[in-house]
């Protein structure tokens, strides 16, 4: 097997070696996409664990049960952790397994599997980065209402409390929500995630609640915390502009940014729903459940805005037969491809796309400093008989978006770091074990983990930046 990752990607070095000695370099995953061990030591279902068991909701009915079994292996993958070199990293708390059904004290025996990851990081000198919810809302409150209830706001921040009080005092940076967008949208209005529910109005309600949510939160560590913190949400953005020059094009990109960016971004920032946005809904017969002072418990201050990027979208305002309204009545909004490259998701690859939305972040919400927290892409991994995966296109990717943030750094934008995701193949939600993200291969039969070429290159670009 090789031990270095060789010159592949070469060509994108002269602008990445520009990126700053301060540059944090990380991984990142999600609890319910690694962990496993779904019901041992107290922990309750998550809409995951339901969404899992529903005919044809999942590839081929696969759940994350077992995943990569890092509940078990923690120990060997903070390892490969610190081999990469990296100094950061991010994984998610599962809130049923600290809060079993999402309501009352703190689970002794689940917060202590993350009190033993946070000092097994710490002893290997790996910054832990804390995300409270990337999607695995206990079953309990989704029974209840879930997101377009206000009320699991609340219960989301005493959740949220009840980590910081055992972890804050070792953790500096804490993700309140990772892709509220994916929360509330697919997993409210297009079904294609848990609860895998089809409502718009629930989906829009959900969208303030998880903000408010995460408003809540960090109000609420911000007031416990005895130590400086950082305090962030990770939101997932491409790069969205008119396919065409004609009105209705114009107006899609609109409708699309304005649902996909500005919808969170407005009221996190500047403690405001966009107008046009409002208009939109309320066209539609929809409003967004917003109560007195929500806004100003939304805006508060942030430290770091989390940005996850895998491609640049262009859209058109009618159909393929030119009609500009959908079934529904609703106007059309469209993706046309560029024609560029796809990963195995399907997703094209377009590194510019990322240099143009981390510039248009700077110019339009100023003052924030951004992070890089999940960048990376699936392909279709082909493993020698020694389970190592020369792949190329993954380490291709990884070169051109981060020359694309360090050429973005270079015209101003204020980005402090970037995670690759993800560290391990794993769960890919709807998806299953179909799709590998991992700069490390997992055999899913035996669970052996081996550093793919990119995570070998990722480890000599980081020693190579940093001067090593």
């Amino acid at each position: 097997m090789d031990t270095t990752a060789g010159t592949l990607a070469d060509a994108a070095t002269d602008l990445i070696d520009t990126l700053p000695t301060s540059f944090r370099w990380g991984v990142a995953t999600s609890a319910y996409q690694i962990e496993g061990a779904t019901t041992e030591d107290g922990r309750t279902a998550s809409i995951w664990d339901t969404y899992c068991r529903v005919p044809g909701a999942v590839h081929n009915g696969e759940n994350g049960d077992v995943a990569c079994d890092h509940y078990h292996r923690m120990p060997e993958d903070v390892a490969l952790i610190r081999d990469l070199g990296v100094d950061t990293y991010r994984f998610s708390v599962a809130w049923p397994r600290i809060q079993p059904g999402g309501r009352g004290p703190v689970n002794p025996a689940g917060i202590a599997v993350y009190d033993r990851l946070v000092d097994e990081l710490l002893g290997r000198g790996i910054d832990p980065w804390v995300t409270l919810y990337h999607w695995d809302l206990p079953q309990e409150l989704e029974d209840a209402g879930g997101w377009p209830l206000r009320d699991t706001a609340y219960r989301f921040a005493d959740y949220a409390t009840l980590v910081f009080a055992h972890l804050g005092d070792r953790v500096r940076t804490w993700t309140t929500l990772n892709e509220p967008w994916c929360s509330a949208m697919l997993g409210y209005f297009h079904g294609r995630q848990a609860p895998g529910r089809q409502d718009f109005g629930a989906a829009v309600h959900a969208t303030h609640h998880l903000l408010l949510g995460h408003g809540l939160a960090a109000g609420r560590l911000r007031a416990a915390a005895t130590t400086p913190i950082d305090l962030g949400i990770t939101l997932n953005m491409g790069y969205g502009e008119p396919a065409s020059d004609s009105p209705e094009d114009h107006e899609a990109a609109r409708r699309a940014d304005g649902m996909g960016t500005r919808i969170y971004l407005d009221p996190l920032v500047h403690g405001r729903y966009p107008a046009d946005v409002v208009a939109d809904l309320a066209g539609e017969g929809i409003e967004l459940p917003v109560q007195e002072g929500d806004l100003a418990v939304i805006a508060a201050p942030i430290d770091v805005l989390g940005v996850n990027y895998y491609s640049a979208h262009r859209f058109a305002g009618t159909d393929e037969q030119g009609r500009t309204e959908d079934e529904h009545g609703r106007p059309v909004t469209r993706m046309v491809p560029r024609g560029a490259p796809v990963t195995a998701m399907g997703w094209e690859i377009v590194p510019q796309g990322m240099k143009q939305m981390l510039l248009r972040l700077t110019r339009d919400y100023p003052g924030v400093p951004l992070m890089i927290t999940e960048n990376g892409a699936a392909f279709e991994d082909k493993p020698d008989a020694d389970g190592y995966v020369a792949d190329d296109d993954r380490t291709e990717y990884l070169a051109e978006h981060l020359r694309a943030v360090a050429s973005a750094i270079s015209e101003g934008a204020d980005v402090r770091g970037y995670f690759a995701w993800s560290l391990l193949d794993n769960f890919e939600w709807a998806y299953g074990y179909d799709k590998r993200f991992g700069i490390v291969r997992v055999d899913y039969e035996t669970l052996e983990r081996t550093p793919k070429q990119s995570a070998l290159w990722y480890r000599d670009t980081i020693r190579r930046v940093r001067g090593l």
